[in-house]
């Protein structure tokens, strides 16, 4: 992935919007990967958690909404249960799918029969429990 970064998309307010609406400090992350390491479906995930925070800090918002990774977060805290730093990267998805709604980038809606077969059986039912509450409309 090639990242174009600018003095707009540094200066565009997004990061702003996502610390507000989770009550989190993204600058308190530090990149040491303990939340994608943890994370029980980052096998399924374009960027890994710890990219987001990553181009949230460069202020990518259009590639932020357009990974699949802040659709497929369980909220399952694991990744705040490993962070040193106590982010709670569940709070900043949750924020970001959110704006991405409010702003009309929302991913096509699906059902249970839209998943892949070797997907759904080796996917940790609440990661797909809450994909159905993401995106079953």
């Amino acid at each position: 992935m090639r990242v174009k970064i600018s003095k707009a998309s540094l200066q565009s307010g997004f990061l702003v919007d996502v610390e507000e609406m989770s009550g989190e400090n993204v600058w308190s992350c530090y990149q040491c990967g303990n939340c994608s390491a943890g994370c029980p479906l980052s096998f399924a995930m374009e960027l890994l958690p710890n990219q987001i925070i990553r181009l949230l800090h460069l202020g990518q918002q259009e590639e932020v909404f357009r990974a699949n990774t802040i659709w497929l977060c369980a909220s399952c805290l694991t990744c705040k249960t490993r962070c040193p730093r106590g982010v709670d990267l569940s709070r900043i998805n949750e924020s970001i799918r959110h704006l991405a709604l409010r702003r009309g980038k929302a991913p096509d809606r699906f059902g249970p029969d839209q998943i892949e077969p070797g997907v759904a059986a080796s996917a940790p039912p609440q990661g797909l429990a809450s994909a159905f509450r993401k995106f079953g409309g």
